[in-house]
């Protein structure tokens, strides 16, 4: 078996701001069947401790940063934990990277050089009867993990960078270095320096064996300016071993046949069932009880996720007889943009601010089609969600939403392969054109049918990609995939 160490900052389902928490959620057990042993690395918010109960101490720091902490190991939910408590830098209510004026907490680059410093001592062997063959950081959180192996003790320690979104990286002021416990010569070009500063997330694509994004689209994209937000000359130096692995989704937790959040479980045999779900989602956001077409955004409100062009698109949505359920928060003036198209359009347009598990579920089992109109987006769980729950995907050509769904131009009609609708650029009247699009489709009742069972069909799970994640794995200390299996 291969031991691998797992650092993230989130993991579902214990703390979860987002789609990294379900990749690491997920990761360990699709991992489990091909000779790889994973466990997870994260902070000890107070989350994660109230679920932690009867794990045991296997490791304390009296200097930890200047605070005490001390490592806690566990099981939840199936997951083998190594949980870093320390309650000076970790134990803040609310979102783990933000205070409760929104902004970032101003120890951030302490509080995850913590977690990474860690991670590179357990991989020294800090805990006995452990000893980690290869370490995985999980986005610049987990950035320094790479700089601490490269400049320590043990060379044969292998490390696997992933990068979730290339727009967050990390960085901060020179003058944090001399506490980072780095050796002055880290401070390179060649390590955790970047445009004067320290780029956390920069020095995990410098100094990590392997760099991984979240889809083969967006592995190419992050080589170019437009997507690579400074690091793609880094990234092209190093394009020998840099990989795009596509993300997969908990087929466990993601099943409509099952889904305690559904008014009404189904399969894709059972489709009918979907209408209770529709009605529920209705509800849940103030629209009426119609029969026309329900279109759905889950998303965080932002530019990134192009909401702006969503919004622009409201009004002739609502005149082509849609209604829309958005579920998220993010920019003000944009959940404001979308606040006043419900009040332009009350029972057409229904809006629920903030994350809500239980409800994003039931959206994707009853709204007829999911909206991800993305400028970039390296991955995008929400697409995977959809073709599993037989919600049609609207997306943006772009990233790993290029990679996964497959659009319904006339050849891929015909060929009966068409899962979604992709659209490009991301622009308000390439939006528009997709809306139509969508709006013609599912006016053909049966195509429409035939392309939901399609999508539900799609291997979204884990299987290929923990597959080629294992292989990695291997190939970094020496081993075939078969070997490890056999161990």
């Amino acid at each position: 078996m291969i031991e691998v160490l797992s650092v993230t900052s989130e993991v579902y389902p214990l703390i979860k701001t987002g789609g990294l928490a379900d990749v690491a959620g997920a990761l360990p057990g699709a991992l489990s069947g091909s000779g790889v042993t994973m466990r997870t690395l994260v902070p000890g918010y107070p989350a994660v401790m109230a679920r932690l109960s009867g794990g045991r101490e296997v490791a304390s720091f009296a200097d930890l940063f200047g605070v005490r902490g001390r490592l806690v190991a566990g099981r939840v939910d199936g997951l083998d934990l190594i949980v870093l408590d320390a309650p000076a830098l970790y134990d803040r209510p609310g979102n783990p990277y933000v205070g409760p004026e929104g902004w970032d907490w101003p120890d951030n680059w302490k509080r995850f050089a913590a977690l990474s410093w860690v991670a590179s001592e357990l991989g020294l062997g800090l805990v006995e009867g452990y000893r980690p063959q290869v370490i995985h950081a999980h986005d610049w959180q987990a950035g320094l993990v790479p700089a601490y192996v490269k400049y320590g003790p043990s060379p044969t320690l292998k490390t696997v960078m992933t990068v979730h979104n290339m727009a967050f990286q990390g960085t901060f002021g020179a003058e944090i270095f001399g506490q980072l416990r780095l050796p002055e010569h880290a401070f390179s070009v060649e390590g955790v320096e970047y445009y004067g500063g320290v780029g956390y997330l920069k020095a995990g694509v410098e100094c990590a064996d392997v760099v991984t994004t979240v889809s083969p689209s967006y592995a190419g994209e992050i080589r170019t300016p437009a997507f690579g937000m400074g690091l793609e000359g880094l990234l092209n130096n190093r394009s020998a071993t840099v990989f795009g692995v596509l993300n997969g989704i908990d087929m466990d937790a993601w099943n409509p046949a099952t889904d305690p959040a559904l008014a009404q479980t189904y399969t894709a045999s059972t489709m009918q069932n979907r209408l209770a779900n529709k009605r529920a989602v209705q509800e849940a956001f103030g629209l009426d009880q119609a029969d026309g077409p329900l279109f759905a955004v889950v998303s965080r409100l932002t530019w990134q996720k192009g909401i702006d062009l969503l919004a622009a698109n409201i009004d002739l949505m609502v005149a082509e007889g849609a209604q829309l359920a958005v579920l998220g928060s993010g920019d003000a003036e944009l959940e404001n943009a979308v606040r006043s198209a419900t009040m332009r359009h009350p029972g057409r347009v229904g809006l629920v601010t903030g994350y809500n598990e239980k409800l994003s579920h039931l959206v994707q089992g009853g709204a007829d089609v999911m909206m991800v109109p993305s400028r970039f987006e390296p991955c995008g769980l929400t697409q995977l969600y959809a073709l599993r729950y037989g919600c049609v995907p609207l997306v943006s050509r772009v990233g790993g939403l290029n990679d996964t769904v497959i659009d319904a131009n006339v050849a891929a009609l015909q060929a009966e392969v068409a899962t979604g609708v992709q659209f490009a650029p991301p622009s308000e009247t390439a939006l528009a054109d997709a809306i139509r699009r969508t709006l013609a489709l599912y006016a053909d009742e049966k195509s429409w049918k035939k392309m939901q069972r399609r999508g539900m069909k799609s291997d979204v799970s884990w299987a290929t990609s923990a597959a080629r994640y294992a292989q990695l794995y291997a190939s970094l200390i020496g081993l075939s995939t078969d070997d490890s299996a056999d161990d």
